[in-house]
């Protein structure tokens, strides 16, 4: 409670600010980031110069994994960073790492897909029907796998598989595609931060970059990750990819804006100029119906930035995602950086993250619906985000229907869950309980055993 008093009084602060007093407290900022197509919002606010209009001289340093990032920030080695959108909730309720990290600023909605190896895919293609052109019918539901398991277990071979992070979305979309096709991904304890207990598949941890190199050594026999390292699995030959977050659970914040509290309460003014900049990345990329994507391509394909082919790039950012060789299928809001208030930090995107997160064993004890409610508001900052949006548009900038201003925070959700089931973020217990597989009520996970 004194978190969110502290937080609104900061939020008034910065309201009342006068006109006279809104220059950078700092202006030389570094902000940390991961080589994924997702963080366009930044190279393209620094090649754009946004950064530079907003008085702030910005270093952008590519980190080598998401904890390396996450402990940057805390340590204060970045001022910033894109983060995934579960890092700051699970930082400031202590699983992993203890730190109050908040947002107010999400990079973009959906991006990421599920990749598995040609091994893996022969085995799974006889169970999923064909189209009048013979091409796989999607989404595809992860019962497709269940022969594979099968053949594996037959040969006394562990069935693997990569995310990036056990608080990301690609661990949770990942986990949530399989047990909607009745796999069990595992538990997390107290005891054991691994998440297998109970498992029929393995998920461990690969760095974004290396997934591709991970699954054609073997290691792993799928992944899911954002792009382009989907992608780079079709070009390399290695993989496809049979499921994407626009199948699974879409529409959701993927990458934030990572800062640690008490710098956003010391540097308002900054956070302001920051935010301000990226909103007007945001809405280059998707201006136009995507007509800048091409260029972007071009700029975040540089080794400073993403590093990678620009053609594989541009197969998800300018609107199509290829699965087999040549099966190349419209995807056009694969990744969306601005429309459907892609920016706005939704409590109920926040709520449903730390559903997630309790679903299995990261939160290990049950919550009632209003701690929900109030970690999702001391972490994503909706208010800090519309005094941005808002300024720009006093200044011209940004027309005011582009942001939802009077918003109460709780997203208008999708109903395209693989599973069918209705997500009501004010009501988090009962669509836990809701969930076939997953812990339910004051169920806990105690040894290799769920009690309660």
């Amino acid at each position: 409670m004194l978190r969110k008093l502290a937080l609104t009084a900061l939020i008034s602060a910065i309201a009342s600010q006068s006109a006279a007093d809104t220059h950078p407290e700092i202006e030389d900022l570094t902000l940390g980031f991961i080589k994924l197509t997702d963080m366009a919002p930044l190279a393209i606010a620094y090649e754009k110069g946004y950064f530079e209009d907003e008085g702030l001289f910005v270093t952008l340093e590519a980190q080598a994994n998401w904890k390396v990032l996450l402990d940057g920030v805390i340590d204060g080695n970045l001022h910033g960073a894109h983060m995934l959108a579960g890092q700051p909730l699970a930082a400031t309720i202590g699983f992993g790492t203890k730190a109050h990290i908040v947002t107010p600023f999400v990079f973009d909605l959906n991006g990421n897909a599920t990749t598995v190896s040609n091994e893996v895919w022969e085995l799974m293609r006889p169970a999923i029907p064909s189209d009048a052109d013979g091409k796989p019918v999607h989404p595809i539901s992860a019962e497709a796998l269940r022969p594979a398991l099968e053949a594996f277990a037959a040969q006394g071979r562990p069935f693997n598989l990569g995310m990036v992070f056990p608080v990301s979305t690609h661990n949770f979309e990942q986990r949530y595609w399989l047990a909607a096709g009745g796999i069990h991904p595992g538990y997390y304890s107290p005891d054991n931060s691994a998440g297998q207990i109970g498992a029929e598949v393995l998920l461990s941890v690969t760095p974004p970059p290396q997934m591709p190199a991970t699954l054609e050594a073997g290691t792993i026999s799928g992944y899911t990750v954002g792009e382009p390292w989907n992608q780079q699995a079709v070009a390399m030959g290695i993989g496809v990819p049979v499921a994407t977050d626009l199948d699974i659970f879409p529409m959701r914040a993927e990458k934030v804006l990572g800062l640690r509290a008490d710098f956003v309460e010391a540097n308002p003014n900054t956070v302001k100029a920051l935010t301000r900049a990226l909103i007007r990345a945001a809405m280059w990329l998707d201006a136009e119906d995507n007509a800048n994507r091409s260029e972007a391509v071009q700029i975040i394909s540089s080794p400073g930035y993403v590093g990678a082919d620009p053609v594989v790039l541009a197969n998800s950012m300018t609107g199509t995602f290829e699965y087999e060789k040549g099966d190349i299928r419209p995807v056009p809001d694969f990744n969306v950086f601005f429309r459907y208030q892609a920016n706005y930090p939704f409590t109920s995107d926040a709520v449903w993250y730390l559903t997630q997160m309790r679903r299995w064993g990261q939160i290990p004890e049950a919550q009632t619906d209003k701690w929900y409610a109030e970690t999702a508001q001391s972490v994503f900052l909706p208010e800090l985000y519309l005094e941005a949006a808002q300024s720009l548009v006093d200044d011209g900038l940004a027309p005011a229907e582009a942001f939802p201003f009077g918003s109460d925070g709780y997203r208008a959700e999708p109903s395209r869950a693989i599973d069918a089931l209705p997500f009501d973020g004010r009501s988090p217990n009962a669509y836990i309980d809701s969930l076939p597989i997953g812990l339910k009520g004051d169920q806990r996970v105690i040894g290799n055993e769920v009690q309660g």
